[in-house]
């Protein structure tokens, strides 16, 4: 009973600044925004400077020839010539009977030497070895010629044993099983290459080289795999001033990731990061479920903020939330230049916010004691292209919310039942002559993002506009809406190169521009559209340290503080890798 004085007081206390402050500012900024932590954009894919694979020479050393077939004889009532109506072909899966008729009907339907006869059967070989089926190989069997039909025998080439060394760690079966997929009878060279320049790519393993020899019987071949792991574990600590100044900008973190736990190519991270007046714990655990780097993959955040930016740090507003994410990954197309996956998430979210330590709801939606609780299913898909010089990366994702386990449910929106699109996109372009270094090439990087809903949504599900990452030049999530698009562009010059650390020092001119709208006729804020011109520099250095500073400028007026750099225009990131 004592506290409801005071309560009361807060609540006077808040009222009047909403209705003493400007009506633009009283609609836009009622209560710091947002009032419960909003989970971080979808994630892109980062695209690397494109870094060419080794030489196909590097991975697969000279293979062995075609074996040796089994002796051919011809019975001795074989004249000096005769005629061939037509050739049976045996053994054959990689190439129909149709088509080796294709290629031996030259030797049909006339006169042939022994000779000749011997040119048909290695026509058959050839088109084998053309196609990459370099241990594979045709030859002429004992047999009766009866009605000029001539029978020829196809040896398919197997791997009878792959051998794996060096793993260190991991799990030999990890790369056999990798290696199994692309040298399945019949064996084709060029399908053993794409295998090995995919386990080239995967970060568990710095280098690898292979051997190709012959087996014990003709058609049969090794494999011998040589290994060197990469170091797979890592700490990582960041610096910015990319939250939302109610809770503090300045954000410090700390990650710790082992790619390899069990051996089993399985990955751990676990990562806290904080401001004045934020702290936040993630964890996720990803497995691998078979030998096509599919994934089963758990993380759990979990969130406690304190609203600490003047006037509401008087009213003690407290929020937090949980995540729990469940989400299976299965690449469907994967080579060492493009991929394609789709992938199935079941998520819950929970939060809850108070005044004065009291439950309260602060955003729409929320039940009497300010919690709101999520259950939703995403579908997402993934595609990669890389090349050369450039690399795209897009995504895509379905999200449908569920009223199943005590989820949050209204009468009206929003709630947690909700159906929402969200499409990215980012273009990464090497620019100058292709025969300048990647570092010293400038390089374009396109980014685009979008939100579609079909009705309001909770706060957790929201798009934010503004801020780092976003349209720079404005405070985090100056616009929090249920719908949202953003288009960036930059281009980074490099200006001078430190060869001794592999360090590079880049300008980077950028333009952000983003359109925020509501559904379900809640009023759309006033501006809606955001846009700004900005400059930037960064210093990187091989893969240790990443430092950079951002200045934007907007060019459309909202309003906003200035007490933080960040609602200057004034961004900065620092990130360092410790191995």
């Amino acid at each position: 009973m004592k506290q409801t004085p005071r309560l009361f007081f807060h609540f006077a206390f808040l009222i009047s600044i909403c209705a003493s402050a400007d009506p633009l500012a009283a609609q836009t900024v009622p209560l710091p925004s947002p009032i419960v932590p909003r989970p971080q954009p979808l994630p892109t894919p980062q695209p690397p400077t494109p870094a060419p694979l080794p030489p196909p020479s590097e991975l697969l050393q000279p293979t062995p020839p075609t074996p040796s077939s089994p002796q051919e004889e011809l019975p001795s009532n074989v004249p000096g010539t005769f005629t061939v109506e037509r050739f049976e072909f045996e053994g054959n899966t990689a190439f129909s009977d149709e088509q080796l008729a294709e290629v031996t009907k030259q030797f049909t339907g006339r006169a042939l030497t022994f000779a000749e006869l011997l040119q048909a059967r290695s026509a058959v070989t050839d088109l084998y070895v053309r196609n990459g089926y370099i241990t594979s190989g045709a030859f002429i069997p004992p047999q009766t010629l009866t009605g000029g039909v001539i029978r020829i025998q196809v040896v398919e080439g197997r791997v009878e044993e792959i051998q794996v060394t060096g793993t260190g760690r991991l799990n030999r079966n990890y790369v056999r099983s990798r290696i199994a997929l692309g040298s399945k009878t019949p064996l084709n060279v060029n399908r053993l290459l794409e295998a090995l320049q995919l386990l080239q790519l995967n970060p568990l393993i710095a280098n690898l080289s292979a051997e190709l020899s012959a087996g014990s019987r003709p058609g049969l071949s090794v494999i011998a795999v040589r290994v060197t792991p990469a170091d797979t574990f890592d700490a990582q600590i960041t610096l910015d001033n990319g939250r939302s100044p109610s809770v503090g900008s300045f954000r410090r973190g700390i990650q710790l990731t082992e790619a390899n736990l069990l051996g089993q190519g399985d990955s751990i991270s676990v990562s806290y990061t904080n401001t004045d007046g934020s702290n936040e714990v993630d964890l996720s655990y990803t497995f691998p479920v078979n030998a096509r780097n599919g994934t089963l993959r758990f993380s759990y955040g979990f969130t406690k903020s304190h609203i600490i930016e003047p006037p509401f740090d008087a009213v003690d507003i407290e929020a937090s939330s949980v995540d729990y994410d469940l989400t299976f990954r299965q690449p469907i197309i994967q080579s060492p230049t493009q991929e394609l996956a789709l992938g199935l998430s079941a998520v819950r979210r929970e939060s809850e916010t108070s005044l004065l330590n009291t439950p309260f709801p602060l955003s729409p939606g929320a039940s009497d004691d300010g919690r709101t609780r999520i259950s939703a299913l995403r579908f997402f898909q993934e595609w990669t292209q890389r090349g050369s010089r450039q690399v795209f990366a897009a995504r895509s994702q379905f999200s449908v919310g569920l009223g199943l386990f005590d989820a949050t449910t209204n009468n009206d929106p929003p709630d947690s039942r909700f159906l929402a699109w969200r499409g990215q996109a980012q273009y990464l372009q090497l620019l100058g002559s292709e025969t300048r270094e990647p570092n010293s090439s400038p390089l374009l990087l396109l980014r685009a993002d979008v939100q579609l809903a079909d009705r309001s949504l909770l706060a957790l599900e929201q798009f934010g506009l503004g801020g780092f990452e976003s349209v720079r030049g404005y405070r985090q999530d100056a616009l929090l809406t249920d719908n949202g698009a953003l288009a960036s562009a930059e281009v980074r010059f490099p200006i001078y190169r430190l060869r001794s650390v592999e360090g590079v020092l880049q300008v980077i001119p950028f333009v952000d521009l983003g359109r925020a709208w509501n559904s379900s006729g809640k009023q759309n804020p006033d501006p809606s559209t955001l846009a700004s011109v900005g400059l930037g520099v960064q210093w990187q250095q091989s893969d240790r340290l990443r430092a950079r500073v951002d200045y934007g400028i907007p060019l459309i007026n909202v309003e906003s503080g200035d007490r933080t750099l960040q609602e200057r225009g004034l961004y900065f990131f620092l990130q360092y890798n410790f191995f």
